[in-house]
């Protein structure tokens, strides 16, 4: 039997606090590594699709890992998972910080997703679990503002510090937050609150770690020559794991992850939603850091400090988004959150050029930031509203699965059409160049892999610098331009599911609250007046 939810914790506010703090040390580690990706790649010579990796590593440990890590909380302790996470947090990132080649450093990266699979998801189950009511929706306005604003400082904070510092600097940043955040989770948050009794699925939560891990490798892989096999093989895996989870959950006595509950609408159609939302904000902050670096030379401060409109917004927008929420409901806050994003897209897509003004790459980072501010709150609200509080960690494990899942799909997705289309533009460069002939075979892959790969080609050979980085500005233009094409697109299809599919505010209330009965039954509470 579980007992109802109350309306808030005691010390209601330094619990959040240490909530939202346990978070941002996840948000600001998903983040720094965009800046440092130029300097990564010149110290290590790496190929394109090896920054791709290191970009997208901390969110494969996280999204591979937040479902099975959110039901061991669930039923052995939310409190013991922020602790744990927040102190395997503290080598990862050492490891990363001084990590001697890029193997390495995408290994740390998974490791501190990981560590962060422990503790984010377990954020939001317990606003979940201590929260109820108009409450429950401001705390997670408060959680997920906070949290994308972090994440788009995340860039400001590593630009600042690759000013000073070498490029490892960026990850060991979070350190003394770690340390902070785990003296607040050990005095303040409560242990065991509406936690489940019932046996972890251990083989579905192995199962599904090899299913999203496989999927991201993937998707990477794919448009790298050489690896297209590697790459098929990834995806083949992806799908017979899919496979098996989705048959092991519908038979196991006590399924890691609901199929009966993740299949009410409001659950899914919000999951997908939020997918779309952050992984769209993720994948253009990726490419967007190497845009700012590579195409219009800003330094790492002021291509940290671009994004920072983009902060500011989703911090302004996020309570009003709330409140839209309560009033309008969560299908037209995030159709208004849609409509921000693909203002944003269009901008990049259109303006972003080698001559871009500043009020431009602003202009579409105000759009983004309004756009996520606006949708965060309704998508992860849907989620945890629509799910019974003894599965708060379903709820939020699928909250996080919109963040990293979706940010390692569409990360990766726009990452393999950078590199798709910047290789393709060199190579076709290069066919033109009468001196054509006179390029060796090693030069010439040094070029085509990477932005990176094309400065220190021109370093190496001084008098052709000039062509060499115009060609890779061009190439790289081109590369982006297919992304942010491809972000519009995966826009619209969210946008059309959130139109046609997600009931509007009063079928969506009637709906919640059939849920609620439903679960109360269920689980033996009394239903509440």
């Amino acid at each position: 039997m579980t007992s109802p939810v109350s309306e808030r914790p005691t010390r209601a506010r330094w619990v959040l606090a240490a909530l939202i703090l346990v978070a941002a040390v996840a948000n600001l580690n998903l983040a720094v590594a965009n800046v440092a990706l130029p300097d990564i790649g010149k110290a290590f010579d790496a190929s394109q699709t090896s920054l791709n990796l290191i970009a997208v590593g901390f969110s494969l440990g996280l999204a591979a890992s937040v479902l099975y890590l959110g039901a061991v909380g669930d039923r052995y302790g939310r409190k013991t998972m922020l602790v744990l996470g927040m102190t395997l947090s503290v080598p990862a990132s050492l490891l990363a910080g001084f990590a001697p080649n890029e193997d390495v450093l995408f290994l740390a990266r998974v490791i501190g997703g990981l560590s962060a699979g422990m503790a984010y998801p377990t954020t939001l189950a317990l606003i979940t679990a201590l929260w109820a009511g108009p409450g429950r929706t401001r705390a997670i306005a408060l959680w997920s503002s906070i949290g994308g604003g972090l994440s788009a400082l995340g860039p400001l904070v590593a630009g600042a510090l690759l000013e000073w510092f070498f490029w490892g600097s960026v990850f060991l940043v979070t350190i003394p937050l770690a340390a902070i955040a785990l003296g607040m989770t050990l005095w303040l948050v409560p242990s065991h609150v509406n936690e489940s009794t019932d046996p972890v699925d251990h083989f579905g939560g192995t199962v599904s770690v090899l299913f999203v891990g496989a999927l991201v490798l993937g998707i990477n892989f794919l448009p790298v020559d050489g690896m297209k096999t590697t790459a098929v093989v990834a995806l083949g895996v992806a799908v017979v794991a899919g496979i098996v989870f989705v048959l092991r959950q519908l038979r196991a006595r006590n399924p890691l992850y609901d199929l009966h509950v993740a299949a009410r609408r409001i659950f899914w159609v919000a999951a997908v939603a939020g997918i779309v939302v952050f992984g769209t904000l993720m994948g253009v902050m990726y490419v967007s850091q190497q845009y700012l670096q590579n195409v219009l030379a800003y330094d790492t401060l002021q291509a940290g400090s671009a994004a920072l409109p983009a902060a500011i917004v989703m911090v302004l927008v996020a309570p009003q988004s709330a409140k839209l929420v309560e009033a309008r409901g969560a299908r037209f806050t995030l159709l208004c959150g849609y409509v921000a994003i693909l203002v944003g897209l269009v901008v990049a897509l259109v303006l972003w050029d080698e001559n871009a003004d500043y009020w431009m790459i602003a202009l579409a980072f105000m759009c983004l930031g309004a756009g996520v501010g606006l949708a965060g709150t309704p998508a992860s609200h849907s989620l945890t509203g629509s799910v019974p509080v003894s599965r708060a960690g379903m709820a939020s494990g699928t909250a996080d699965l919109q963040r990293d899942l979706g940010g390692a799909i569409v990360q990766s997705i726009l990452g393999a059409l950078l590199t798709a289309g910047y290789t393709a533009s060199f190579t076709k460069t290069l066919q033109n160049t009468p001196q054509a002939e006179q390029v060796g075979e090693q030069t010439q892959a040094a070029l085509e892999k990477s932005f990176a790969g094309a400065v220190n080609i021109a370093e190496r050979y001084p008098q052709y610098a000039e062509q060499i980085i115009g060609a890779a500005r061009t190439a790289f233009l081109d590369g982006d331009d297919r992304a942010y094409a491809a972000a519009i697109g995966i826009v619209l299809i969210g946008a059309v599911l959130v139109f046609f599919v997600f009931p509007k505010r009063d079928e969506e209330r009637t709906l919640l609250a059939r849920y609620q009965a439903e679960d109360e039954e269920s689980e033996g509470v009394v239903p509440s007046a």
